[in-house]
């Protein structure tokens, strides 16, 4: 019996594996939320001080599960004024990885993105965006890594016999498409305090090459998204930021949100360092504390899920680890949007 458990143990994960893949459909997500915009809104593009952002993200979960989680997110963002108003478009690309279990259920994504943002007030900055995300994704498994109850003989693992299983392909790919809207905006006449709220709708193309089996009865579940940020200065050298997203795809529902406190070191105009120290909260399911730190144009934090549903007994307590790195300046030339009077930020 003992040297069946971890055979026993990998195919309890595929099994996971595979429900999430076709069944669920649920979506890749990230504790560090507020530094993966494009997979919030596409229209949360270009929505910060500067005229280039770029934001990577690993994360690791489950470690103690065999070959557990490994996730990585990186997209980059170019906003650029359009015409002699105060409108700006966004252009900028979504890439995103992740790999689970012993037979590698691997999936790729590739999306590019557009936002155009439309000037509402003259008087101060107020935007209404509209964004667009869509591209390919591909996901693949490792059949020589799989390992079923088929493959007992009575005895022992023998894996010389058949897996019992009959995929129609190892891998597959589809296109995949969202769009979403969001509202930004200056809170009273301190131009640092600032909001924004945006609804985005994704997978609404619904496709129907998402299954190993070739099953084209199943299809990708639209997903909603509706997000929030408010940002208000405490002091000329620190400030707190409010973060909140709610999804539901299919039955599957996740609200998640957290409040992040930040103090500047240094000219409070340009401070060369910003200590970040906070806290969010996946509801029914994680704690998560949040470390970061900005070091001029770049940005470096770290946070852990301290699990606290009811599977916390099997996962001892342990979630997610998340480490993101994040840069965004301005080009410093003639079209960047350090000139503009008007320019949507967070």
């Amino acid at each position: 019996m003992k040297t069946l458990l971890p055979h026993i143990k990998q195919f309890m994960v595929l099994l996971l594996l595979l429900i999430t893949a076709t069944t669920k459909g649920q979506d890749i997500h990230f504790s560090q939320f507020f530094e993966t915009p494009l997979l919030r809104n596409p229209s949360l593009a270009g929505i910060f001080k500067g005229d280039i952002r770029a934001q990577m993200v690993y994360r690791t979960q489950w470690n103690n599960i065999t070959d557990a989680y490994r996730t990585g997110s990186f997209n980059i963002e170019f906003k650029k004024p359009i015409g002699k108003g105060d409108d700006f478009l966004t252009i900028g690309a979504q890439v995103m990885y992740d790999k689970a279990g012993t037979i590698a259920l691997t999936s790729t994504h590739i999306l590019p993105v557009l936002n155009y943002q439309k000037s509402l007030s003259t008087d101060k900055n107020m935007y209404l965006s509209l964004g667009f995300m869509g591209g390919l994704v591909q996901r693949r498994i490792d059949q020589s890594k799989m390992t079923t109850n088929s493959q007992y003989n009575g005895i022992a693992y023998d894996p010389s016999l058949n897996n019992g299983e009959s995929f129609s392909k190892t891998s597959y790919s589809y296109l995949d498409a969202s769009v979403g809207m969001s509202f930004n905006s200056q809170l009273g006449e301190n131009e640092n305090n600032n909001f924004y709220a945006g609804l985005a709708y994704h997978h609404f193309n619904k496709s129907n090459k998402i299954s190993f089996y070739g099953n084209i009865n199943l299809e990708m579940q639209p997903k909603w998204v509706g997000s929030l940020g408010i940002r208000m200065n405490v002091s000329e050298e620190s400030y707190c930021t409010l973060y909140g997203d709610y999804s539901k795809q299919g039955t599957y529902a996740e609200t998640v949100a957290g409040l992040i406190y930040s103090y500047r070191l240094g000219d409070p105009e340009d401070p060369r360092y910003v200590l970040h120290l906070g806290s969010m909260v996946r509801l029914k399911d994680a704690l998560i504390p949040v470390l970061k730190i900005d070091i001029g144009k770049m940005a470096v934090s770290a946070s852990y899920d301290a699990n606290i549903s009811q599977l916390r007994n099997a996962s001892y307590g342990r979630g997610g680890f998340e480490l993101s790195l994040g840069y965004q300046n301005f080009n410093n030339r003639d079209n960047s949007t350090s000139n503009a009077v008007r320019c949507p930020k967070f």
